[in-house]
């Protein structure tokens, strides 16, 4: 599961729907099909500017939240999201 920070996105102009259409997308280029749960969330406290604030279950797990600049590849974000669940792309 991938949370998606709603005011970040929405203070980028990207909106938290193309991140998660995005983030699905290269799942399952990444995954073969594998399935992905990107869940919209309000607020998660960290507000950097000109970044968006994304979290996974092991990010939260373990403390963290991750900050990516909005033009990032969604096959680097998943990467630093889902650490060894995440095959690199042939």
């Amino acid at each position: 599961m991938v949370m998606v920070c709603a005011k970040c996105a929405k203070r980028q102009g990207v909106g938290a729907k193309a991140v998660r259409r995005g983030l699905k997308q290269g799942a399952k280029r990444l995954r073969g099909g594998g399935r992905l749960r990107v869940v919209e969330v309000g607020c998660l406290g960290l507000c950097p500017k000109r970044s968006l604030t994304l979290a996974s279950g092991a990010s939260l797990r373990d403390g963290r939240l991750l900050v990516f600049d909005p033009a990032a590849e969604p096959a680097a974000m998943l990467a630093a999201l889902l650490p060894g669940r995440v095959a690199d792309a042939p």
